[in-house]
């Protein structure tokens, strides 16, 4: 990873009047590059957003892709996708952590950064961050008390009618 500017390449509001094509994470004035992914990385994407966007209404939720979301002053995170409870916020940039944020493995994710990710969406208030590997649909669940494994696939939110198979992505 490369060192932290001593001193701000961007302004914050620069930041957030910009559009970054892929967008950027954003930390005390320096960009942030995301990994963009590869075929399976944005086909898991787009079908996690696709079978949540489809049981929104009944779930009481809604789903977003790569939505920034400001985690403390001067830090804005994107998940690749989130699951937010409740009506549409009325931010254009999210300043309340949604109830799920998932995090999709790239090939060029190094587990140091995937933890760091982890740690900073939970310390963020996020009650659930579901990581996932598009390669092996392998995947474990964080919240605030630790890590929970998924043995089957199957990502389910306690108290909320949330679960989704990963393993029936494919013929929805």
């Amino acid at each position: 990873m490369a060192a932290r500017p001593l001193t701000p390449l961007v302004s914050e509001q620069e930041y957030l009047g910009t559009q970054y094509e892929p967008d950027c994470e954003f930390e005390d004035g320096a960009l942030i590059e995301r990994h963009v992914g590869t075929e399976k990385h944005s086909w898991m994407q787009a079908a996690l957003a696709a079978y949540i966007f489809r049981r929104r209404k009944a779930w009481g939720v809604n789903v977003y892709t790569e939505q920034r979301a400001r985690v403390r002053p001067g830090k804005y995170k994107l998940p690749d996708v989130c699951i937010v409870r409740g009506p549409r916020p009325a931010t254009p940039i999210f300043e309340q952590p949604p109830l799920v944020a998932i995090e999709i493995l790239s090939p060029e994710d190094r587990p140091l950064r995937v933890d760091q990710t982890i740690a900073e969406w939970l310390e963020f208030g996020v009650g659930y961050v579901w990581v996932v590997d598009p390669e092996t649909l392998e995947s474990v669940l964080y919240t605030a008390h630790g890590r929970v494994p998924v043995s089957d696939a199957t990502l389910r939110i306690p108290d909320t009618p949330i679960e989704i198979p990963l393993w029936q992505l494919e013929d929805e």
